[in-house]
């Protein structure tokens, strides 16, 4: 036991805990738009319970991946259709691309609603239920963790340090979800740039599933957006939208 106390395995888990904590962003940013489907005064516990559910699972996961990891590599299906479309098809794949379609899916829904909407602050929408949101919360998590683990795989061996490093990080996130669900509520300006940098996350899943299961189109192979350009375009969007915010507050003119 002592063994696991090493500076070696607590450095790690450093590492670990801020490797989480940057992956897990876009999460949050997602818990904190799907808990808006429920009524007011559940919201918060569906954060919370929908983070702890998905920590469970999460380390479920991580035991699964580290006992049997060439499951996920071992291809299940592919097609052949030399000239239009190709691919090989494996679990990872397929995870990371459904769950990719489905984030740009949902991006794109709530940006469609936002821009039928005149007042942000006043528009009405149907609830949906609690076990439907949760539902959607802990699926995505674990969509989103997917990538987190292998990359987590490749800094330590250890389970035990692993599933510390994603409970400390779970409860940091359930810590942080009520912040960020209420800024995106007093600044509803931020929650569609949210909604942009969730479509952005939605490309970068499915262009990397499709690297995954060597899928090509038209003898054109599909390539993996990179994190620098993911980065860039992200800094890109979150500058424009301040310097937008702040063009607002201050009109050019509003004080001669």
């Amino acid at each position: 036991m002592s063994a696991l106390f090493t500076p070696e395995n607590l450095f790690t888990l450093l590492m670990l805990i801020a490797l989480q904590a940057v992956l897990g962003f876009d999460n949050l940013l997602y818990i904190s738009i799907e808990s808006k489907r429920v009524e007011k005064r559940h919201q918060a516990f569906v954060r919370q319970a929908g983070i702890g559910i998905a920590i469970i699972f999460r380390i479920g996961l991580l035991f699964l991946v580290m006992s049997a990891v060439s499951m996920f590599s071992t291809p299940l299906f592919s097609f052949d259709y030399t000239g239009v479309v190709e691919g090989r098809f494996n679990v990872h794949s397929l995870i990371t691309l459904l769950g990719g379609g489905f984030i740009i899916y949902t991006a794109t829904k709530e940006i469609s609603h936002l821009l039928l909407v005149d007042d942000l602050g006043g528009e009405k929408k149907e609830k949906g239920s609690v076990t439907k949101a949760l539902f959607w919360i802990v699926s995505m998590n674990l969509v989103f963790s997917f990538d987190s683990i292998l990359s987590a795989m490749a800094l330590s061996d250890v389970f035990v340090i692993m599933a510390t490093a994603i409970i400390i990080s779970g409860i940091m996130m359930i810590w942080l979800s009520d912040y960020v669900a209420t800024f995106l509520e007093k600044n509803r300006m931020y929650e569609v740039m949210g909604l942009f940098i969730l479509f952005l996350v939605g490309v970068l899943l499915v262009t990397e599933g499709g690297h995954l299961a060597h899928i090509s189109l038209f003898g054109f192979a599909v390539e993996p957006m990179s994190k620098t350009t993911f980065y860039f375009v992200l800094a890109v969007i979150i500058i424009t939208d301040v310097i937008q915010s702040r063009f607002r507050k201050n009109p050019i003119g509003a004080n001669t």
